[in-house]
């Protein structure tokens, strides 16, 4: 079971990951925002392409929906982190910072 402790240690160990606060949020970028944590640390919204989004919310619905808004059409994924193993989380997180990663030959955002 994966805790909101595990997601802010594996965000920030991706490459040129930041944390930053996000309105009521912790979010998390490299080149552009790929998570964001909940206040109350149950969940993260992820950021995946769409083709993802359906696949994790099919094979695992009990962990994965779509955000319920615009920003759900565009990918945005709820994670509920107790439905998560760390290894499962590790994995979603490394996808959605595929999408946010600095692009070959250029550097992350100054924080």
């Amino acid at each position: 079971m994966a805790d909101s402790d595990d997601l802010v240690r594996l965000a920030l160990e991706l490459p040129g990951a930041a944390q930053y606060p996000h309105f009521d949020r912790t979010a998390f970028k490299a080149r552009v925002t790929f998570a964001t944590l909940a206040p109350d640390g149950l969940t993260a919204n992820l950021k995946l392409a769409p083709d993802e989004q359906a696949l994790k919310c099919a094979v695992a619905p009990e962990a994965f929906s779509p955000v319920p808004n615009a920003w759900g059409a565009q990918g945005w994924t709820v994670a509920r982190l107790a439905a998560l193993s760390e290894r499962e989380l590790q994995a979603a997180l490394a996808l959605a910072y595929a999408h946010a990663a600095p692009k070959p030959g250029r550097k992350a955002r100054p924080d």
